[in-house]
C-alpha cells in the first residue's frame, strides 16, 4: 500500500480542514486507515482511525466531537474532517495503514505510511 496525505495549509482557529488520503494497492480494500500528528517537539500521537468497511471508528479523546474520518473505498481515500480548529491541533498528519484492519491506536502496529501534511493553525 502506497499513501499519499494532502490538504493541510494555513487556517485561522475556529475554521476547518479536510484532510485526504490517496492510497494505492490492493491491500487497500482490506485495510484499517488511521490518521496520526506530531506537532512540534512532541512525539506522534493517534488521532483517529477506520476499518476497511468504514463500520468502525475511534478517535482521540482530544479531538472526539471535533474531527470526523471517513472513507470512499472506490475512490481509494480515506477523509478526516477537522473542524472548530484550535490552535494546539498545529501538527505534521500522517496517514497509516494496517493490513490486519484492526483500528489500532498505537502507530507501531501500522505497516504502510504516507508522508505528512503540514497543517497550521494560526490563532
Amino acid at each position: 500500500v502506497q499513501l499519499q496525505a494532502s490538504g493541510g495549509g494555513l487556517v485561522q482557529a475556529g475554521g476547518s480542514l479536510r484532510l485526504s488520503c490517496s492510497a494505492s494497492g490492493r491491500s487497500f480494500m482490506t485495510s484499517a486507515l488511521g490518521w496520526f500528528r506530531q506537532a512540534p517537539g512532541k512525539e506522534r500521537e493517534f488521532v483517529a482511525a477506520i476499518n476497511w468497511s468504514g463500520g468502525t471508528t475511534y478517535y482521540a479523546d482530544s479531538v472526539k466531537g471535533q474531527f470526523t474520518i471517513s472513507r470512499d473505498n472506490a475512490k481509494n481515500t480515506v477523509y478526516l474532517q477537522m473542524n472548530d480548529l484550535k490552535s494546539e491541533d498545529t501538527a505534521v498528519y500522517y496517514c497509516a495503514a494496517d493490513v490486519s484492519d484492526y483500528v489500532y491506536v498505537r502507530d507501531y502496529e501500522y505497516d504502510y505510511w504516507g508522508q505528512g501534511t503540514l497543517v497550521t493553525v494560526s490563532s
